[in-house]
């Protein structure tokens, strides 16, 4: 089949804005948050993949963090524990905190890894235990939330190793304390403290949604600078669920990190086109 004309020198700019882009990025870090939403949808899954194999074929070194909050819902379903909630964190006491080890260092964690491999590349499926990548403590707060932690320090020895090493690593976000207690994190936070301690080059948020909408807009903005992010949340336009990915988007850029996206993790192929376009489709949060 040979393309029309047209359609050919569209193509043909379209590659070559990409492979400007690619030379642009090799040997630098992106950091992916992956939201428990889009894994439990499956939407956009198998496109995510191919796009994480692609990138480090390509000489760009990905990181994948990951939640799993869904599944750790249906799991304590299935065991008869009702799941509570407190301003959207997960209350974990003893035995919460084993089935959120269990499904995120565990199930959710070694099925992409294992998706990674049948699409041709190499992931070591971790969990923020290992190698200290995220030392935790308790959350303090007015209710008790049980194991559920902040992040006091992040580690990337393991990380940089596994990448320097030909790996995409894939992080359960799952903390440890100084004693050895583990703690269940915000993955939206602890993408973007991994960011922002890796010096990362992107910091992108896959969820459920195309980007940060403005009051009553039909498409997200484009771009957004991080004053107007905080303001947004100031006046409840930015609430909810999206709080805590625009928290994590500007903890990044404080740390340096030079631009944060939050990009809907459903449509396919979203992270090749929000690295690699100039037009991208969520929105990308600056300095």
């Amino acid at each position: 089949m040979v393309l029309e004309v047209h359609a050919a020198v569209d193509l043909g700019r379209s590659l070559a804005q990409a492979l400007r882009y690619v030379n642009a990025w090799k040997r630098r870090s992106v950091v992916v948050k992956y939201g428990g939403s889009v894994m439990a949808s499956g939407e956009g899954e198998g496109t995510l993949i191919e796009d994480l194999v692609l990138l480090k074929g390509a000489g760009i070194d990905p990181v994948l963090v990951h939640g799993g909050g869904s599944e750790i819902t249906r799991m304590l379903d299935r065991l008869g524990k009702e799941s509570r909630f407190v301003n959207g964190l997960r209350v974990t006491d003893e035995e919460t905190m084993e089935v959120v080890e269990m499904v995120l260092a565990g199930s959710a964690n070694k099925a992409i890894v294992s998706q990674i491999a049948t699409a041709g590349g190499q992931a070591v499926g971790i969990s923020g235990q290992d190698g200290k990548i995220f030392q935790a403590r308790k959350l303090e707060g007015p209710v008790d939330l049980g194991q559920v932690g902040e992040i006091e320090a992040v580690d990337t020895s393991l990380i940089q190793l596994l990448s320097g090493s030909g790996f995409i690593p894939v992080v359960a976000s799952i903390g440890i304390g100084g004693d050895g207690t583990s703690y269940n994190l915000n993955a939206d936070h602890a993408a973007g403290a991994l960011a922002a301690a890796m010096g990362a080059s992107k910091f992108i948020l896959l969820t459920d949604v195309s980007g940060i909408y403005r009051d009553e807009e039909r498409s997200p903005v484009s771009v957004l600078k991080a004053d107007e992010a905080k303001r947004l949340i100031r006046e409840g336009v930015v609430s909810r669920g999206m709080i805590p990915k625009v928290e994590a988007c500007l903890a990044a850029l404080a740390a340096g990190v030079p631009t944060a996206h939050i990009v809907s993790g459903t449509q396919p192929h979203a992270l090749l086109v929000e690295l690699f376009t100039e037009e991208g489709v969520g929105t990308m949060i600056v300095p």
